[in-house]
């Protein structure tokens, strides 16, 4: 399986980050049941966003839930999250991943996306 992200790499404050994740690959193999978004700031470690499962039940971190949506189109093999009324403390390299369990682990995820460098500034 293999996980690309894709969006902006720049958003202005209190604009909506939008990041989509696009799956391939996963004939012959493990076919997920769980996607997560995981974020790392600059200068710091790794965040869980949230996850989405086959189910189509959404798991939020609390710090996040609030401003934080994330959604899966089956028909296109994607899924997206999106951030509401981002700051400069957004700012960081964006990361999706995938499993076949859900769980809020920043590191327990069998597929990776290479991530993606986001930066939110005026």
């Amino acid at each position: 399986v293999k996980l690309q992200e894709s969006g902006p790499e720049l958003v202005k404050p209190s604009q909506t980050l939008s990041l989509t994740c696009t799956e391939s690959g996963s004939a012959g193999t493990t076919i997920p049941n769980a996607w997560t978004w995981i974020r790392q700031p600059p200068g710091k470690g790794l965040e869980w966003i949230g996850a989405i499962a086959s189910s189509g039940n959404t798991y939020y971190s609390p710090s996040l839930k609030s401003r934080a949506s994330i959604s899966r189109d089956t028909s296109k093999n994607q899924f997206t999250l999106q951030l509401k009324s981002v700051t400069p403390e957004d700012t960081g390299v964006y990361v999706c991943a995938a499993d076949l369990k859900q769980s809020n682990s920043t590191t327990a995820w069998q597929y990776w996306g290479q991530g993606t460098q986001v930066t939110v500034t005026p």
